[in-house]
C-alpha cells in the first residue's frame, strides 16, 4: 500500500475545497430542483467547508481489522443502542421467567435479526445437547415414533416467513397507556424466516387416527411448557422448525427444535420441543386455563383463543424517534408495521386527528400471509399538534378496532389479544407521547 505524505494529504484537501467552491452554485440549483420530493432540506452552500467531506478520515488511511477479527459477525459499535430490553412486567422476580422486548422501532424491512428477536421464557433458557434430544410423537396415531434430530431433518424441509407475537403484546394498556416507548408498548413480537418440516408431512408416515382432534406440544425445559393445538391447524401450516433466518435456532428460541403455529399466539410455539401427543379432546394445560384466556366483562374467560388479530403500529415517528429536528414544510416519511394472524394485510390507513379522519398509506416490500407488512405515508410537516395512528385490515375481512370498539366487547380487565388502534400524540414541538383516544 502506498503511504500518503502529509504534504500530499494537504494538497488533496485543498483540491477538495476548490472542487466544492466551483460546484457550489450547481449543487444549490440541483438540490433546489430535487427538493420537491426530498424529505430533508440540505444547505448545500455549507458543504464546501464540512470537515466530514474535505478532510481524510483515519479509516481511509489505515488498515481495518482482518476478516478473522470476528468469526461470527457483529454489529458496528456505533449501533450499540439497538438491543433488546427487559421489563419486570412478566418476570418472576429472579428473571428466570421473563421477556426480552424487540426494538421494533430500530428495524428495517420485515425480518428481525436473530440477536434482536423477542424472547419469552417461563423457566430460563435451556441448553440442550442435540445429540441427546428426541422428539416423541404418540397418542392417537397408528405408528408412534421417536425421532433423533438427524432423523427429523430427513423429512422434506420448507422455509416460511412468519411473525411470532406474545398475546400479551400491548396488554398493559387495556386501561391506559403505560409505556413512553414503542419497544415496551409493542415489542413482544418479531418476524423471521423459519425452516423446518410441516407436521402434516410427518403424520403421513405415522397415520392419524380418525378421532384425533387435538395435539399437545410439550417442551423439554424445566417449565415443561404444554399447549393444546386443534387438529385443523396442525394439518394446515403447523411446523417443527430447527432454523431461523438461515442458521440453527438459538437456545433462547428453542434450540434444537420448536413448534411454529403461524399467526397464532406465541405461547403456542413451544420451544425446546420434545413431545407431540394426539388425543380426542383438549389437554387443558395450565397455560390455557389459568393463563392465556380472554377475560370478558361478565367475568367469564374465553378459552382456546388462538389467532393474533389484525394489528398495526407506527414506528416512525415514535417516542424514541420524534420530529423535533423537522422544520415546517419538510417532507417526512411516516412508517410502521402491520400484521394479522388471520391472513394477509390488505391495507393500512393513517389518522392525524385520533381517528376522526383517515387516509390510505402505501404497503412496502413483501406482503405475505401471517407476516409483518411495512407501510408508509409521505407527510408534509406543518409544525402543529397531531394525534397520529394507524388502522390495518386483512383479507379475512377484519379491521383493526378503535379503543372504544374493543372495550365495548372485552371491557378493560383482559390481558391478552389487545389490538385496538395505537395513537401517538405529536406536539407542536415535534415531541411524541403515548396516549389513548377513546374514539
Amino acid at each position: 500500500m502506498t503511504k500518503i505524505s502529509n504534504a500530499s494529504q494537504t494538497e488533496i484537501q485543498s483540491e477538495r475545497r476548490d472542487f466544492f467552491r466551483k460546484t457550489a452554485a450547481y449543487s444549490v440549483s440541483a438540490l433546489a430542483a430535487a427538493s420537491v420530493m426530498a424529505p430533508v432540506k440540505i444547505n448545500a452552500s455549507n458543504t464546501k467547508d464540512d470537515p466530514a467531506i474535505v478532510e481524510e478520515k483515519p479509516w481511509g488511511t489505515t488498515f481495518g481489522y482482518p476478516v478473522t477479527h470476528n468469526l461470527y459477525g457483529q454489529p458496528s459499535p456505533y449501533e450499540h443502542n439497538v438491543t433488546r430490553r427487559n421489563t419486570e412486567l412478566l418476570s418472576s422476580g429472579n428473571w428466570y421467567a421473563s421477556i426480552a422486548m424487540c426494538p421494533i422501532h430500530e428495524l428495517n424491512g420485515i425480518i428481525t435479526p436473530n440477536g434482536l428477536f423477542f424472547s419469552r421464557s417461563h423457566g430460563g433458557t435451556a441448553e440442550i445437547d442435540p445429540n441427546e434430544h428426541r422428539l416423541m410423537i404418540h397418542g392417537l396415531v397408528d405408528k408412534p415414533l421417536v425421532l433423533t434430530m438427524n432423523e427429523l431433518k430427513r423429512y422434506p424441509s420448507v422455509s416460511r416467513i412468519h411473525f411470532i407475537e406474545c398475546p400479551a403484546n400491548g396488554g398493559p394498556e387495556w386501561r391506559n397507556p403505560q409505556f413512553p416507548s414503542t419497544q415496551f408498548a409493542k415489542g413482544m413480537m418479531s418476524c423471521a424466516e423459519w425452516t423446518g418440516v410441516y407436521i402434516k408431512d410427518i403424520l403421513k408416515d405415522l397415520g392419524l387416527k380418525p378421532n384425533a382432534r387435538w395435539m399437545l406440544a410439550e417442551g423439554a425445559d424445566n417449565s415443561h411448557m404444554g399447549r393444546t393445538v386443534p387438529i385443523d391447524k396442525v394439518l394446515d401450516d403447523a411446523m417443527v422448525v430447527w432454523a431461523q433466518n438461515g442458521e440453527a435456532l438459538r437456545p433462547e428460541q428453542g434450540y434444537p427444535i420448536r413448534l411454529l403455529v403461524p399467526g397464532w399466539e406465541g405461547n403456542l410455539c413451544v420451544k425446546w420441543l420434545c413431545r407431540l401427543e394426539f388425543a380426542d379432546e383438549p389437554f387443558y394445560a395450565k397455560e390455557e386455563t389459568a393463563k392465556y384466556t380472554a377475560l370478558k366483562p361478565s367475568g367469564k374467560a374465553i378459552q382456546h383463543f388462538y389467532a393474533n388479530e389484525v394489528n398495526s403500529i407506527i414506528t416512525s415517528p415514535c417516542p424514541e424517534y420524534d420530529w423535533k429536528d423537522l422544520k415546517k414544510g419538510d417532507l417526512v416519511e411516516i412508517q410502521g408495521l402491520a400484521w394479522s394472524g388471520h391472513g394477509t394485510v390488505e391495507g393500512v390507513d393513517i389518522t392525524f386527528d385520533g381517528g376522526k379522519n383517515w387516509v390510505e398509506a402505501s404497503l412496502k416490500g413483501l406482503v405475505l400471509p401471517k407476516a409483518w407488512t411495512r407501510f408508509s405515508f409521505m407527510y408534509k410537516y406543518e409544525g402543529k399538534p397531531l394525534l397520529l395512528g394507524s388502522r390495518a385490515r386483512d383479507d379475512a375481512g377484519h379491521i383493526q378496532p378503535s379503543v372504544k370498539q374493543e372495550r365495548a366487547v372485552m371491557g378493560i380487565e383482559s390481558v391478552y389479544h389487545r389490538n385496538a388502534t395505537h395513537i401517538w400524540e405529536v406536539t407542536a414541538k415535534g415531541e411524541v407521547n403515548n396516549v389513548q383516544v377513546l374514539s
